[in-house]
């Protein structure tokens, strides 16, 4: 389980930092094409997590 909570803070985080550091996302409030790729990823982790006998498709 420890390996899985790192992928998922390690997915939140990126994401986070992205967010905050990124011209369009932070100061026009626009996600941009990276944004909601790193998102995607977090939530496919998450997905993941709390089913864990499902495959990703």
């Amino acid at each position: 389980m420890p390996a899985e909570n790192d992928a998922l803070n390690q997915a939140r985080a990126e994401y986070e930092e992205h967010v905050r550091t990124c011209r369009q996302c932070h100061y026009d409030q626009t996600p941009c094409a990276v944004s909601k790729h790193l998102l995607r990823m977090y939530n496919n982790v998450r997905r993941t997590q709390s089913h864990p006998g499902s495959a990703m498709r």
